[in-house]
């Protein structure tokens, strides 16, 4: 039952048939929608990303695809679906006119924080076949060194020691496995959709090595019987302002506290491996491959690395957005040369042509109608450096090559830090240490000691850090 005017005016606009052309609502019975996705992250990507995929999916073959959206800390997300009922808008920017859709996929909403039972009841139930994942990086408590637990990590350490009362995403997929085994019921299938190289074998082994702690069974179990296929996903989502809100209201005739802007590009890349069948994604435009491994190091290294740099370039130059260091050509040039640098460190892309997808991204980079904040891309840095641009650095080494372009990207994450003396990232003492720490002879040293940061192959070419050093140099020349 809706309990605001949010929910209820939002659910007569779902239901309207006199709409004009630029809005759009869901072209199937929301009432006769079930539950069969649990998605954990319940951000303004996952809502601009998979929940759209979700509806165009329901849209195309209609079936018990239901999302409950759940967030592991915040509660205002959650208040907010409540309100509407699950429903909310998306804006879409680009040229031309701006375009809305109501998407109306999600059907349960839960702050796992306050209602651990809940989210754990829908994870064991047979209903639930596939559980996605957009939490960050930071979340799944990864040792970047060993590739396996993060046994300093808060919710690891925590989820360790109370497997039952679970409070971090691998506690909450491992007791919800357990629930299941105990049931009978046949495993959900684990779907991340965050940018991590192989990002599915990666929290299958943190999932595996949790579980074997907790009972080497149950480890078996869920590796001879689940699935954790690897996805590559795309699409610039900005943070929601006032003006995103406003934008809806204009569009909608309602009010959205959910509402959020996106560009008309949108991308999922997924191996097809699932336990118990999947919506039909590709309805949505969605790629299903055997392995997505060149499709995410394209994205990672091209879009994400290069947005790394941008952001810190924004930073260092006072411009706020993307767009603003896209619109000034000397800085336009640094992202076009970084991508053509990184170009040879790239596998062939099926169905890509490379060339066209980096003018694509330097368009959808400079797009004026989104208001992509530097800040929010340049947080959390250090869980992106390494597979953004150390992972490409190392190869360009090893194959006999400078890295010149990487150490300079190191060098503008450096000098943007030691400028701000400040970062908002999981690691941020470290970091601001290593920037008290830097001394003229060689400025970079305190970064590439903070621990397990920097891969070994990085630490100890010598000639790669000097280059970081005259990058360094130059970059403080240009701000005296």
């Amino acid at each position: 039952m809706l309990n605001t005017a949010y929910g209820e005016a939002m659910a007569r606009l779902s239901s309207s048939t006199n709409l004009p052309d630029n809005v759009k609502t869901p072209a199937y019975d929301r009432n006769a929608l079930k539950p069969g996705i649990v998605h954990i992250g319940l951000g303004a990507f996952h809502r601009a990303h998979q929940a759209v995929f979700t509806q165009r999916a329901l849209e195309d073959a209609f079936g018990p695809w239901g999302i409950v959206a759940v967030n592991l800390r915040s509660p205002e997300p959650v208040a907010a679906m409540e309100e509407q009922d699950g429903l909310f808008s998306i804006v879409v920017r680009g040229e031309g006119d701006d375009k809305a859709e109501v998407i109306g996929a999600t059907v349960g909403w839960i702050c796992a924080a306050e209602n651990r039972a809940g989210v754990l009841d829908h994870l064991c139930g047979e209903n639930i076949r596939i559980v996605t994942l957009t939490v960050s990086e930071k979340a799944y408590g990864l040792d970047p060194v060993s590739g396996g637990l993060d046994n300093t990590h808060p919710a690891v350490v925590a989820d360790l020691a109370n497997p039952h009362e679970p409070v971090g995403v691998l506690g909450f997929l491992v007791e919800g496995l357990a629930l299941r085994r105990q049931k009978s019921v046949t495993p959900f299938t684990v779907l991340c959709c965050d940018n991590l190289p192989s990002n599915g074998h990666i929290v299958q082994r943190l999932v595996l090595e949790m579980a074997e702690r907790r009972d080497p069974e149950l480890a078996r179990w869920i590796s001879e019987n689940g699935a954790f296929p690897s996805s590559m996903v795309d699409r610039i989502v900005p943070a929601a302002t006032d003006e995103t809100r406003a934008r809806a209201r204009y569009l909608l005739g309602v009010e959205d506290a959910l509402a959020i802007e996106t560009e008309a590009f949108k991308q999922w890349v997924i191996e097809d491996r699932f336990v118990s069948g999947r919506p039909r994604w590709e309805a949505g435009g969605a790629l299903f491959v055997e392995n997505v491994e060149p499709y995410e190091k394209m994205k990672l290294r091209l879009l994400n690395g290069s947005h790394t740099l941008i952001a810190h370039l924004g930073l260092m130059h006072g411009l706020e957005y993307v767009r603003d260091v896209m619109a000034v050509p000397q800085l336009r040039s640094l992202v076009e040369r970084h991508m053509k640098a990184v170009l040879p460190t790239l596998d062939p892309v099926p169905g890509i042509d490379l060339a066209d997808y980096t003018r694509q991204l330097i368009t959808r980079f400079a797009n004026p109608a989104i208001a992509h904040r530097n800040a929010q891309i340049a947080s959390d840095s250090s869980q992106k450096l390494p597979q953004r641009i150390f992972a490409p650095a190392s190869e360009a080494l090893a194959a006999g090559g400078d890295a010149a372009e990487f150490a300079y990207v190191v060098a503008v994450w450096i000098a943007a830090v030691v400028q701000r003396m400040d970062c908002n990232d999981p690691r941020r003492e470290e970091i601001l240490d290593a920037a008290r720490g830097s001394g003229a002879a060689d400025p970079s040293a305190s970064f590439l000691a903070i621990d397990g940061l920097f891969p070994d192959t990085l630490v100890n070419a010598r000639g790669w850090r000097d280059r970081v050093n005259a990058e360094l140099a130059k970059l403080a020349g240009l701000r005296e």
